[in-house]
């Protein structure tokens, strides 16, 4: 019996989960593909959880599907228990390639090695071409045994091929980014107004991380831990971990944070200054915000990346801001923070009903700091509908 969901709590049923393996299938006969063989990690989880629902604890993860005949989960050592008890998958087979990395040596019955799982899948299929996901983190010990089994096989990548059938978010999905966004938002706003000077970066994390979690996040988002981003110095940096500084009045903070609810992800960025803000700050916040407007106005069915940016940039040209501006202001959002397709200045990405897309103003490297106005959205038919609430309410309050 498939898994029940509400409003309230949903989730991604079995039968949807082994739905989207068939679809997948339709996808390979269209590409002659006779064998896809995929891989996750925790930095990038989203592949295997996407077609089974289960991701590695401390592990990673694998998955072999071909054309005909049963989908194969490939799961570490350490996670088989964690496997049988989570995945939508029901061949599951245990396999040290995606087990720890310090090369654990488990006793456990029923272990084999991929040049094992490639050896029984061609006695099985005539494989002539194959398609690999997770191009980008693909390990090479688990391609050589692949080669070497299939040589005379082409390969391709099947990354482009998964993402057409993402990009399209069914009910549920939407339902439970909803609920991420909801978490996110309830999470910053409480985190936000316990903010007081002295209190130091990593603070103000564990006030995020605590109560996202109570409030019923899995974590964080999995690309990136909270961040807390303080200073003339520590503010400038795209990326980074938290560290002992206090927070003071009269600066920025810029604060990044998203939460993971059933692997789907909801975010927001905003720019804090406690005490007396500076006029260049407000002044910086007000274009900041009004550009992201600006591109919530735009978002809709069949407009493209292109056109986006350059609305964008032209508003921030006209302001005279787009020297602090390194990238566009729109990107995709579901099972990864960033994920494919991205919405690039420089080829047309049309912007679909039922995407999820995060707009992401970044203003980097003005002399007091840097910090980021981010919200996430769904696509309509009609246009953008808000999933995240705080910036539209707390933001205008700074230059009033």
């Amino acid at each position: 019996m498939d898994k029940l969901w509400d409003v309230t709590w949903p989730v991604i049923g079995k039968k949807e989960i082994l739905g989207r393996v068939e679809a997948f299938r339709e996808i390979m006969r269209r590409e002659a593909i006779d064998l896809v063989v995929m891989y996750s990690n925790m930095f990038d989880p989203s592949a295997v959880r996407y077609f089974a629902d289960f991701y590695g604890v401390n592990e990673s993860a694998g998955m072999v599907i071909p054309l005909e005949g049963d989908a194969i989960l490939c799961s570490g050592q350490a996670s088989h228990e964690w496997s049988s008890f989570k995945s939508a998958i029901r061949d599951i087979r245990i396999m040290p390639e995606v087990g720890e990395v310090s090369g654990v040596e488990y006793d456990l019955k029923g272990q084999i090695g991929f040049s094992e799982l490639f050896a029984e899948i061609k006695t099985k299929y005539n494989i002539k071409k194959i398609g690999i996901v997770g191009e980008y983190i693909f390990p090479q010990l688990i391609y050589s045994k692949m080669m070497e089994a299939f040589p005379m096989a082409e390969v391709v990548s099947a990354d482009d091929f998964m993402y057409e059938l993402r990009i399209n978010k069914s009910p549920t999905e939407i339902a439970c980014i909803r609920k991420a966004c909801d978490i996110i938002t309830e999470t910053v706003g409480y985190s936000v107004d316990r903010i007081k000077p002295g209190m130091t970066e990593l603070e103000i994390q564990a006030d995020l991380e605590g109560k996202m979690l109570c409030l019923g996040a899995e974590s964080y988002v999995q690309s990136f831990s909270p961040m807390v981003q303080s200073g003339p110095v520590h503010s400038h940096l795209c990326m980074s971990r938290n560290s002992r500084r206090q927070v003071e009045e009269s600066e920025m903070i810029g604060l990044a944070a998203g939460a993971c609810y059933e692997g789907y992800n909801g975010i927001i960025c905003t720019p804090v200054v406690l005490g007396n803000i500076p006029k260049e700050m407000s002044d910086a916040v007000k274009v900041a915000f009004e550009a992201m407007s600006l591109v919530e106005e735009q978002m809709r069915p069949g407009i493209t990346s292109i056109e986006m940016y350059n609305i964008y940039i032209d508003f921030l040209k006209k302001t005279g801001y787009s020297q602090y501006c390194p990238y566009g202001s729109v990107h995709s959002i579901g099972l990864l923070e960033c994920e494919s397709p991205f919405f690039s200045a420089k080829k047309p990405i049309e912007m679909k009903e039922n995407m999820t897309i995060c707009t992401d103003v970044y203003f980097k490297g003005l002399p007091w700091g840097s910090f980021r106005v981010e919200d996430t959205f769904l696509i309509t038919k009609n246009g953008a509908e808000r999933l995240t609430h705080h910036n539209d309410k707390v933001i205008p309050q700074m230059f009033k």
